[in-house]
């Protein structure tokens, strides 16, 4: 028997808001966090793009030293949006150290960018190991993220990392939901973390993947789906999401967001930069198969759309082919940028409220749709609608997609 498997908290920090109920304020309030970037964006040369979705941490030093040493601001911010989870799902951090069956598993894209560029800078320039600091190894570590966490908590259980680009957040849920199911683990803080540094923008640069054509007026982009859309936008950010056992959670008295009904990951196994519809459509319909729900009982799909020109109408080609044009679809980046593989969780966690509050947040920026994103229900104002289930999807660079069906607990 397969254990039922709950989502029992969430926390978040991202470009609107530092806190869960800060995101849902600047959803509704249509707040874009895209901002021009400083002179020393171009330290390695001219970007075509100069906006990102900056964040500015808020009290790092509440971490004590000791463990704040090894963290880079990803590894902070991922730390914070965890003791938040933690708040909300109800639990004590005092009682992880006690149980081996509690685990952390944390995704990002790489180890931190700003710790790599110091750590080769200083390794070219001066050709000396003994220049490096006794922690900048840990803060490169493609698992930071999650070794920080586990850390700060005093883990027992299992610890993980993810790293599959911008799926990296949600395969880490993905991952925490077979663990739990599967009754490995009773209880386990889920997510992922980025940081916004010009080297993680030039790798779209290059890809002609990031806007640059809204450098004077950054509010505007991104416009994930809008006829003008020209590439994404980079944020900092961290999610985690508190998965847990039904039962286990049932025994504790906790409070049930959602229900994680399905999940699944696969790869287009065709290229690694262009996005395929039909693999997308094969996670999604292996999603619902898991989930034993109908396309007709999903209210909501949480799109990925970056505001690419290619991802955004493959997606919505194959959103068309599962769900037809009349299921509610959005995306959240035009609020937020994209803060890769933190972006899976952080959407997760404002999904979650949309259901529970009976609304849905709209794509911003979406201005006009263009003829190639056609064939879907845009939400293009916020909008009174209840839905008791939902798919999430997440989908990267290298054929990588993923997808999470969610809903209210029965």
């Amino acid at each position: 028997m397969l254990n039922r498997v709950v989502i029992t908290g969430y926390g978040v920090v991202c470009p609107i808001g530092y806190s869960t109920a800060e995101m849902m304020a600047g959803l509704a309030g249509g707040a874009c966090a895209t901002k021009r970037m400083p002179a020393e964006w171009n330290r390695f040369g001219p970007l075509r793009c100069q906006v990102g979705a900056p964040i500015e941490l808020r009290d790092p030093k509440a971490i004590p030293r000791p463990q704040r040493r090894t963290m880079s601001s990803m590894s902070i911010l991922g730390v914070q949006a965890t003791i938040q989870a933690m708040a909300h799902a109800g639990l004590d951090p005092k009682d992880v150290p006690e149980n081996p069956r509690f685990g952390v598993i944390m995704g990002s894209t790489t180890g931190s960018p700003e710790a790599i560029t110091n750590t080769y800078e200083l390794l070219i320039g001066k050709h000396e190991y003994m220049m490096l600091g006794a922690s900048e190894f840990f803060r490169c570590v493609s698992h930071t993220v999650a070794l920080n966490v586990a850390q700060y908590l005093g883990c027992k259980g299992v610890v993980s990392a993810t790293s599959a680009a911008c799926a990296s957040g949600l395969q880490a849920v993905g991952a925490a939901y077979d663990q739990v199911r599967l009754g490995r683990q009773d209880i386990i803080v889920c997510g992922g973390a980025e940081e916004l540094h010009e080297t993680t923008v030039g790798s779209f640069d290059i890809l002609y993947a990031a806007s640059s054509k809204f450098n004077d007026s950054p509010s505007k982009t991104p416009r994930p789906f809008d006829k003008d859309r020209d590439g994404l936008v980079c944020g900092a950010g961290a999610g985690t999401i508190v998965i847990e056992s039904y039962e286990h959670a049932m025994k504790r008295g906790a409070k049930i967001y959602a229900e994680v009904l399905g999940y699944h990951t696969c790869s287009n196994g065709t290229h690694v930069s262009q996005s395929d519809e039909s693999s997308m459509i094969t996670c999604m319909n292996t999603t619902l198969e898991e989930a034993k729900l109908r396309a007709s009982d999903i209210g909501y799909v949480g799109a990925h759309a970056t505001g690419t020109e290619q991802g955004d109408a493959a997606e919505s080609r194959a959103l068309a082919g599962v769900f037809g044009s009349e299921i509610p679809v959005s995306s959240l980046k035009g609020n937020m940028g994209h803060t890769l593989g933190a972006s899976g969780p952080i959407e997760l966690a404002a999904t979650i409220e949309m259901m529970n509050a009976g609304v849905i947040h709209p794509t911003h920026n979406l201005d006009e749709v263009d003829p190639a994103c056609a064939g879907i229900a845009h939400v293009r104002k916020s909008t009174p609608h209840k839905f008791n289930a939902f798919l999430k999807n997440s989908f990267a660079f290298g054929g990588i997609n993923s997808a999470i069906a969610c809903a209210v607990v029965r």
